[in-house]
């Protein structure tokens, strides 16, 4: 890769995450009156009128924006207004209980979903394709809200066996796992089967069992390595996601992580926490997205050559 190339993307990467910065910033600022929302409709003028002037509130837009640009430059991301505790540090502390979550999350969909999809695509139109079909179709079309509630009906109400919420021992684990996985796994299924079978359509395979190459070798040598680009990207994409793509999840195992305080942060227009995790997931999809790129090259030397 060139360095040309590689400061563009990472000039890309600067300017999305100033896009998202402002957004995140006007959308929460005019959406409400925080002073309402934490103090209450029975606080009155004088309480409102010292509470934005504790957090700057009273201050013009414009200039409440500047001050937020230059803030987050330094790392600054503000105090909770519910606990007046720094922001980031608040959001830090989450981020291990997500993780443990998120990771064998990831790992499971992957170990399940690329395998099926590229065994389906390899019996294709046998009874193995259609079973690896029927459960991606189901597997995403399924809500995880509800994937949730019907683990909690069987392994805590009626087998007794798990504790419904929150983090008590391993087992606790199982049930928020297993509802985004059987999602994320269909996905990766899906994908893996239709970018095997259109490689092994291509008539370069053709060409290969031609020139004598045993079946195996030549799914092994030239339909895996032309498939994964596809299978990459999605990777690329849930893996950007593991900060903040539990949010259905854990707020329906009531699960300590950030999915959960964001949607307690929304609903009681704490901005600075709300901002936090919202920055926080940009840039771990914008590090997946370079990630992507990087590893295009390296599947595909063609790729690499013509960014050269």
């Amino acid at each position: 890769m060139s360095a040309p190339w590689i400061l563009r993307r990472i000039g890309r990467a600067l300017i999305t995450l100033w896009l998202l910065m402002s957004f995140t910033f006007v959308a929460l600022t005019l959406s409400s009156e925080p002073a309402l929302q934490i103090l209450g409709p029975e606080a009155g003028p004088e309480a409102i009128e010292a509470f934005n002037r504790r957090w700057g509130l009273d201050r013009p837009y414009w200039e409440q924006y500047l001050h937020h640009l230059a803030r987050l430059v330094t790392f600054d991301f503000g105090l909770s207004y519910r606990t007046s505790d720094p922001a980031l540090q608040m959001v830090v502390e989450r981020i291990p209980a997500t993780l443990s979550l998120m990771i064998p999350t990831a790992f499971l969909a992957v170990a399940i979903g690329v395998p099926l999809g590229v065994l389906a695509a390899i019996r294709r139109n046998t009874l193995i394709d259609r079973a690896a079909m029927t459960f991606a179709v189901v597997g995403f079309a399924i809500p995880n809200f509800l994937v949730g509630i019907l683990l909690i009906y069987l392994f805590s109400v009626q087998l007794g066996i798990i504790q419904p919420s929150g983090i008590v021992d391993w087992r606790s684990w199982i049930m928020p796992v297993l509802t985004m996985a059987s999602a994320e796994a269909a996905v990766f299924a899906r994908f893996s089967r239709s970018a095997m079978a259109e490689v092994l359509g291509h008539p370069m395979m053709r060409t290969a069992l031609a020139n004598g190459i045993p079946w195996s070798q030549a799914v092994r040598e030239h339909a895996l390595p032309n498939a994964a680009i596809p299978i990459v990207t999605v990777a690329g994409l849930f893996f950007g996601s593991l900060i903040g793509g539990g949010v259905i999840t854990e707020n329906v195992f009531a699960w300590p992580g950030l999915g959960r305080m964001l949607v307690d942060a929304v609903s009681a227009r704490d901005y600075a926490i709300v901002q936090t995790i919202v920055i926080l997931v940009g840039v771990t999809m914008i590090l997946a997205n370079l990630i992507v790129d990087l590893a295009y090259g390296w599947i595909d030397p063609r790729i690499r050559d013509q960014r050269q």
